[in-house]
């Protein structure tokens, strides 16, 4: 940028601010496209995608379950990527640990010879992440919020929370998560849900 002198300011300040108010008009003109609807809807779902759509739809209907509810687990435990594996061991879409892997084998799948890396096969990680999710559900009569506690930090966590009243009014459904992960994962888990319900609530009823 060529500077030049005039009384009081120099040439360099005049530009700057020349190119300040273009920085914040075009700012301004994003933001006023970002708030179309149609704009808006798209980047959204973009944030909340779904994928794997033919086995979660599948495999949600086979256990009862909300296949957005699937998706809000899904994006959360993985981001949708089929190879990740966390910092204990948990693997797949649905992030599951080799222990409640080969828990559920023995109830759903005791004689296909599938193993824990199997998991990293979407419509086995769906499948199996979609069953012990019901599990979930059924177990802490539809709560959402409490099921995905349980997914996250087990049944005997959960459990022994729902034994305190401070926790719990009902010995059923949890009205307070003391643990900081637990709390941090059952609001991620419940935001997702509530804004893939709002994406694609529509969408789904209109399919059914």
């Amino acid at each position: 940028m060529r500077c030049w002198r005039r009384p009081g300011k120099t040439g360099c300040d005049i530009q700057l601010k020349k190119l300040l108010r273009s920085l914040v008009a075009v700012f301004l003109i994003l933001l006023a496209v970002l708030a179309l609807p149609p704009v808006r809807l798209r980047v959204e779902q973009v944030l909340y995608p779904r994928s794997y759509t033919a086995e979660v739809e599948l495999w949600a209907n086979e256990y009862d379950l909300d296949p957005l509810l699937v998706d809000a687990f899904i994006r959360t435990e993985s981001g949708f990527e089929a190879g990740a594996t966390s910092s204990v061991g948990a693997r797949g879409l649905m992030q599951m640990t080799e222990e409640t892997f080969l828990w559920l084998r023995e109830k759903i799948a005791p004689d296909e010879g599938l193993t824990f890396d199997d998991l990293y096969d979407p419509a086995v990680s769906i499948r199996f992440g979609c069953y012990y999710l019901h599990l979930c559900m059924v177990r802490y009569n539809g709560d959402v919020a409490t099921a995905a506690a349980a997914y996250h930090s087990g049944w005997g966590t959960v459990d022994a929370l729902l034994r305190m009243e401070e926790h719990s009014a009902d010995g059923v459904t949890l009205k307070g998560f003391p643990y900081n992960q637990m709390h941090h994962y059952v609001e991620k888990i419940t935001a997702c849900y509530s804004a893939y319900t709002r994406l694609y609530g529509g969408e789904a009823a209109a399919q059914n």
